[in-house]
């Protein structure tokens, strides 16, 4: 097993062709097999790898290099999913175009080859998979709200992904309607993940004001929620599903693919089992 095939492998399971530009291959190499994989995999997560023996590391979230700089790119997947939804095309962009120019701009200030550079001189083979092992809980949660009938109270979709997903039940945070009201109809729901980051207050109002009733984030700032819940009231449901416990619902996924393909993973850095 190489890095261009875990990398790969990923890509497959997601149904992506390229390589996102929140994901990539920081020091590559081969002859991987036994891999630490966590959410997030940094300097200290490196040495420890490499001081237990494991011949490669996978970090969820972006951890420097092209994944950093080009981070923004994969905001602009909130249109395609908002589109897909019923958002007009032009009200999709206008809602993204600030984020992702405030993204490019942070980001490109930052020290993008912090890990990296520990990777390499440590000879570990490194690469992180963000966005297609998103795109994974994405479309496992998308799947999940087809079981609810629209009619049915917003508390039976919370419900539903408790029973079907063990990361859900196992983790310390929990489901929370953050704006509208159990007992309201779930109607038309979106699942808004796979897309760098969640879309905030202006990503949510997009939705809301082109037919989507509830739309599930896997976290969402304070700010936002307050902002929401002031405008919408109960009208609509916003549902934040827990950042941790939701990255597990599409790494683990995968992590079972490697284990099918004969690679000793240990997960560690808050993968929850499912």
């Amino acid at each position: 097993m190489d890095t261009t095939r875990l990398m790969k492998m990923a890509l497959e399971m997601s149904g992506l062709s390229d390589i996102p530009g929140d994901s990539g291959i920081h020091h590559p190499g081969d002859a991987i097999g036994r891999l630490l994989i966590g959410i997030d995999i940094k300097g200290p997560e490196l040495k420890l790898a490499k001081d237990l023996g494991f011949d490669a590391a996978v970090s969820h979230h972006p951890v420097g290099g092209s994944s950093t700089l080009r981070f923004h790119e994969v905001l602009y997947r909130h249109i395609d999913q908002m589109t897909s939804a019923g958002v007009p095309q032009a009200v999709a962009r206008e809602a993204i175009e600030p984020m992702a120019l405030s993204a490019r701009i942070t980001h490109s200030m930052g020290n993008y080859d912090h890990a990296p550079s520990i990777a390499r001189l440590l000879d570990l083979p490194y690469l992180n998979i963000h966005t297609p092992l998103d795109e994974i809980g994405r479309c496992r949660m998308a799947e999940a709200t087809q079981a609810v009938a629209p009619e049915a109270p917003v508390q039976s979709l919370v419900d539903a992904f408790y029973e079907r997903f063990g990361e859900f039940r196992h983790a310390h945070t929990r489901i929370e309607i953050r704006v509208g009201d159990p007992n309201r109809p779930v109607g038309r729901v979106a699942v808004s993940h796979g897309a760098g980051t969640n879309g905030g207050y202006s990503v949510a109002k997009a939705y809301f004001d082109h037919g989507v009733d509830t739309l599930i984030y896997i976290h969402c700032r304070p700010d936002d929620s307050r902002r929401l819940q002031e405008e919408y009231g109960t009208r609509k449901n916003l549902i934040v599903t827990g950042h941790i416990a939701s990255d597990s619902v599409g790494i683990n996924p995968y992590i079972d693919r490697l284990r099918d393909s004969g690679l000793d993973v240990v997960p560690i850095s808050g993968i929850i089992p499912g």
